[in-house]
């Protein structure tokens, strides 16, 4: 099957550029501040969408699967950062934090992300971007972006100390698209920076970067080209919300893109530009005893699972934590369903949606106020993205209003959905749970951003972003994540004006 990057030159290739952490708040003050000359330049340009609705959970992995296949988890099966196989009988991490990843094993972190997100967690029977694209005889392009699935043989070059201390084999073949970045594993560019451990193995914005402009300065651009830059994500975590110096720097680098042409307009004349966030940041208190809701505490009645020991005889519980969000397994269903920790969570007012399955309806009650949900789909109530729900009890507790016969979202955007997506996103028993702004859940040994932000969570800062988008003044059908990717096809194959 014969590809060229430009086979049909009427076709005007899309560059997508995900910039973790966008967010319409951080982006305007910025903006008000001066301090975005080239997202300035594209919104004015483009269209702007302040609200897009990302995927639940609200952490990069899954947003990236839900972007790529256009489906919630329910379909492509990939659930969040950190999930419980009941299959393999462990949990996988794809790398929270360092100490997690070690007591867990390194080489089973390391050879989840890089293989096994990819090869195996990801629904086979959905298909992605990429196996799309190659499927029209198109080509496609990846850079640093986590989730990348495609139809070819792609090759890791690991250092010495991974092959001997993470026991990696970059003999195995990870499937992905014709062009591929993954950090220092796998570029374009031949030059040795940013291989050493402190510059995060290419992993950053200005890595993203130069991959892109080296494609762009040998003709090289494919029909379609998703960059994932990185480094806001941690600097919100760090600093907060409004650290609109992080906008600043990705801005730096945005400029950097556009002046490798003759003129920005150039730019755009060449390609259709899409800037898109992956998820938001809510805020966390700045007192620790406040911010954290510790997991552990809560259910010190119960065995819980030890990382570094896996799952034992006499274990009760398995914690997946999302950061503000959780899975919450039990390893007993008949004598310990999972509605027999609900009454430990309502206790606590920093959790504001617990929700689990229960004989074929949903569930879900609050920490914040008192009150019975339960939901399931198909019925006589119609949201603003033609879902139609059966709805009993009080919609007070997911801030949704009913009237007549049609459902509004409020401070959880198109909760039903993700909800129900996370409750049937893979096998076992478990029950969700999510908390306010300003707390983050722990479990043992998480990463936490006291004074910070934090994502994971339901609330409408987690899951709000941002798109720019120039040359085309068409839009997806609805204004979520999983629309998205049906909306790139049609710019990617079908003609477009130059």
């Amino acid at each position: 099957m014969s590809r060229s990057a430009n086979e049909n030159s009427h076709r005007k290739p899309v560059i997508l550029l995900m910039v973790d952490t966008l967010m319409d708040v951080t982006l305007q003050k910025a903006l008000e501040n001066e301090q975005a000359p080239a997202f300035q330049f594209l919104i004015e340009k483009g269209q702007y969408f302040p609200d897009i609705v990302t995927a639940f959970p609200t952490m990069s992995v899954n947003v990236d699967t839900c972007l790529l296949t256009g489906t919630y988890p329910d379909q492509h099966n990939l659930p969040g950062l950190v999930w419980f196989d009941k299959e393999e009988n462990r949990l996988i991490n794809y790398g929270s934090s360092f100490p997690e990843c070690r007591k867990l094993g390194i080489h089973q972190t390391l050879e989840d992300a890089f293989f096994n997100l990819n090869n195996k967690h990801i629904n086979h029977d959905v298909e992605t971007i990429h196996e799309t694209l190659w499927e029209q005889e198109l080509e496609s392009t990846s850079i640093n972006a986590l989730v990348f699935r495609g139809n070819n043989n792609r090759y890791y070059h690991f250092p010495l100390w991974m092959k001997w201390f993470g026991r990696m084999n970059d003999n195995l073949a990870v499937k992905g698209p014709e062009g591929f970045t993954y950090g220092r594993f796998s570029k374009y560019i031949s030059s040795r920076q940013y291989q050493r451990f402190w510059q995060r193995f290419g992993f950053n914005n200005t890595f993203s970067t130069q991959e892109l402009i080296h494609l762009i300065q040998k003709n090289k651009v494919s029909p379609f080209t998703i960059v994932y830059l990185p480094d806001l994500d941690k600097w919100i975590h760090k600093h907060g919300r409004m650290f609109t110096k992080g906008i600043e720097k990705v801005d730096h680098q945005l400029q950097k893109v556009l002046n490798s042409f003759d003129s920005w307009e150039e730019a755009l004349e060449k390609y259709t530009w899409i800037i898109l966030g992956d998820n938001g940041q809510a805020w966390v208190d700045p007192d620790k005893q406040k911010a954290l809701v510790d997991l552990r505490n809560i259910f010190n009645d119960f065995k819980i699972m030890k990382l570094n020991k896996g799952v034992m005889p006499d274990d009760q519980i398995i914690l997946g934590v999302n950061e503000r969000m959780t899975f919450l397994y039990t390893l007993d269903s008949e004598n310990l369903p999972v509605s027999d920790f609900v009454p430990y969570l309502e206790k606590d007012e920093r959790i504001d949606m617990i929700a689990w399955k229960n004989d074929g309806w949903i569930e879900v009650r609050s920490g914040v106020q008192k009150g019975k949900l339960k939901f399931r789909p198909d019925g006589n109530y119609k949201d603003d993205y033609d879902q139609e729900w059966s709805i009993e009890g009080d919609t007070g507790l997911l801030d949704m209003h009913l009237d007549n016969q049609h459902l509004t979202y409020g401070e959880y955007p198109d909760t039903l959905a993700r909800i129900s997506s996370s409750l049937n996103s893979h096998e076992g028993d478990y029950l969700i749970a999510s908390v306010k702004p300003g707390y983050e859940f722990i479990g043992e040994s998480s990463p936490t951003h006291v004074g910070g932000a934090s994502h994971g969570g339901l609330h409408a800062q987690d899951s709000l972003i941002p798109m720019i988008v120039t040359g085309t003044d068409t839009s997806p059908q609805h204004l979520r994540m999983i629309d998205l990717k049906e909306w790139m096809l049609s710019m990617i194959l079908h003609d477009q004006p130059s």
